[in-house]
């Protein structure tokens, strides 16, 4: 009896849509689950070395919710002018949120996703919005609901 395993070929990777409301829901959980739908590790033709993920949808944005004291504790460091001195920015989580609520999500699961080539492909196939609003409602997405 032959065990060969399974390779996914680009040519039978099928990409569904899900949207994600991530109103009252917890960070940290809710990108794990956001980052597994866009490496496609639900479905049975997972191959690591090929992109067969989803594309997720994730609105309300600003309203996802952090436990403890990360809001005024959590910092996000950036590097607009890099190799120059006083180059490093930081702001805390609550300043973030005000301003570009988007990037929680995005630096979350971007962070979740391999460090390569593949995982900045995997990151186009998601789209983050602060409100509750989307234009792609002709993708026909499917609501999905992440336990967090």
């Amino acid at each position: 009896m032959s065990q060969r395993t399974y390779s996914a070929k680009p040519a039978d990777i099928k990409r569904d849509w899900h949207i994600i409301d991530l109103n009252g829901k917890v960070l940290g959980r809710a990108a794990s689950q956001i980052a597994t739908l866009l490496k496609g590790k639900h479905k049975a033709m997972y191959t690591p070395s090929i992109d067969t993920g989803d594309h997720v949808i994730v609105i309300n944005a600003e309203k996802v919710r952090v436990t403890g004291t990360k809001e005024q504790d959590k910092m996000y460091y950036r590097h607009p002018r890099a190799g120059f001195p006083g180059a490093l920015k930081s702001t805390n989580l609550a300043k973030l949120r005000a301003r570009h609520p988007e990037d929680i999500i995005i630096n979350a699961v971007r962070r979740m996703l391999p460090r390569n080539a593949l995982g900045r492909q995997m990151m186009t196939k998601l789209k983050v919005y602060a409100g509750d609003t989307h234009p792609h409602a002709a993708q026909k997405p499917v609501a999905r609901e992440v336990e967090a």
